[in-house]
């Protein structure tokens, strides 16, 4: 049976991977801030089939908590054969513009500490030999747009961080992937003015999620059109791009 870690296991989208997996009787390790909403999520899971579920209570943030955690984890689960890192925040880029504190906030929260975690867990796969690290990022490392550039930034960075990691992992049998999803139907979006046209769900992203492990992809948009979108913007000149309101 699969034994799965998931980071950031109250998110929508780590929800529905989470139900995937259960469905297919995994042993899973949840990881998130709310006890309560950790404690439903895995009631839930149960109910859908899952063989046993573990919870662990942890602010990302906190990285002296991290090897704590891992600990646990790795020590119920034994092996790890997938780990999902899913948490993370939409910020508002003009709250980060004029507070240095809140940027470096939100950077810490949407990067370093995802950083920090797959640091600790590629020592932990490197020593197992085999497992995929999965981590969900965002289009929006693609290019520093004006809109996003604080968010985008720090997605940037472990999109980064994931090619060296990969590049290392390939060698010791374990597989690294980089998910990159454009608008998706979240919490953490409502309240957004997002073209209903692109909008996903987060089944849909957790379908490309469970079939991108498997095939142990390196990096995937999800859905696909994402990666001919961001083509596009790539491939404006500078000189253009910087008088867009991206």
């Amino acid at each position: 049976m699969k034994k799965v870690l998931i980071i950031g296991a109250t998110s929508a989208i780590a929800r529905s991977y989470a139900k995937i997996c259960a469905g297919e009787k995994a042993t899973l390790y949840l990881v998130g801030r709310d006890t309560q909403k950790l404690e439903q999520t895995a009631n839930d899971l149960k109910a859908l089939g899952a063989s046993a579920v573990y919870t662990g209570t942890l602010d990302v943030n906190n990285t002296n908590k991290h090897k704590e955690i891992l600990d646990d984890c790795f020590e119920k689960l034994k092996q790890v054969e997938v780990v999902l890192i899913a948490h993370g925040t939409l910020p508002d880029q003009t709250e980060c513009q004029v507070s240095t504190i809140k940027a470096l906030e939100e950077f810490n929260n949407n990067g370093l500490s995802t950083i920090a975690l797959l640091t600790d867990l590629s020592n932990r796969f490197e020593q197992q030999h085999f497992g995929s690290i999965a981590v969900i990022t965002s289009v929006a490392g693609d290019r520093g747009r004006p809109s996003n550039y604080l968010y985008g930034s720090a997605k940037a960075a472990v999109s980064t961080f994931c090619e060296g990691l990969r590049a290392r992992m390939f060698k010791v049998g374990v597989h690294v992937l980089d998910i990159k999803p454009g608008f998706v139907d979240t919490p953490m979006t409502q309240g957004l003015d997002l073209p209903k046209a692109l909008l996903a769900t987060p089944d849909t992203i957790a379908l490309y999620i469970d079939k991108a492990i498997s095939k142990k992809r390196n990096s995937i948009y999800a859905p696909w059109f994402w990666f001919y979108i961001m083509l596009i913007i790539k491939l404006i000149p500078q000189y253009v791009f910087k008088r867009l309101g991206l």
